[in-house]
């Protein structure tokens, strides 16, 4: 009677175990941009995919394309990639995640997004908070001299600096509010990835890539 009630119902069955199954993390790496309006991607370590803005492939839309970014949406969410990025769904729905691929001098360089502007990141556990040259701040319309003033040692030597607080801090599918940022006045080019965003994310790192997973 139990194998005739099974095979009743097996059908119902993997349809709920099915429906009950979390959904696979997906990762997807941006190759290089495919003519004016397009895209080359690789999904899952899978061979590379042409795509065109607003094309779609296992459930990866691509939004837009710029010379060395493409923007493209998974699962609801927006990310902008770095041309030879990598962008994993891993971890669960609560916890974003990302994944990035070393570059040049095993640097890890990521696009992402500071009060709702995109910038460029390296990814720095040296570096104390997230840092960010005068110039972005500005533009950003951060009042960064309202901060705390402090000096800070560059490369071209010591310069003024003022601790802020940046509305929101996105890389990836991970997005941190209130987050505590220096800026600096001269002498940095670009911005640093400090431990101010990175002591709330887990960070594992194996043959040339890392994986960032959201903490709290």
């Amino acid at each position: 009677m139990a194998t005739g009630f099974i095979a009743l119902h097996s059908k119902w069955l993997l349809i709920l175990c099915l429906a009950a199954a979390p959904a696979l993390a997906q990762e997807v790496t941006f190759v290089g941009p495919f003519g004016d309006k397009g895209a080359v991607i690789a999904v899952g370590g899978g061979p590379p995919k042409g795509l065109r803005v607003g094309q779609s492939f296992q459930g990866i839309t691509l939004i837009s394309v710029e010379k060395d970014t493409a923007t493209v949406e998974i699962g609801g969410k927006r990310s902008v990639l770095r041309r030879g990025q990598t962008y994993s769904t891993a971890g669960s729905s609560d916890r974003g995640s990302v994944t990035l691929s070393a570059g040049p001098g095993g640097h890890y360089v990521v696009d992402g997004q500071v009060n709702g502007g995109t910038m460029r990141f390296v990814v720095d556990t040296g570096a104390t908070l997230i840092a960010l040259p005068a110039s972005d701040a500005r533009r950003l319309g951060i009042d960064y001299r309202k901060g705390e003033l402090s000096s800070t040692q560059t490369a071209a030597g010591p310069t003024a600096a003022w601790r802020v607080r940046l509305e929101s801090v996105r890389v990836g599918g991970i997005e941190l509010n209130n987050i505590e940022a220096i800026v600096i006045e001269q002498g940095l080019p670009i911005w640093l990835l400090g431990m101010s965003f990175l002591n709330r994310v887990e960070m594992r790192q194996e043959a040339g890539r890392m994986t960032m997973i959201k903490r709290f």
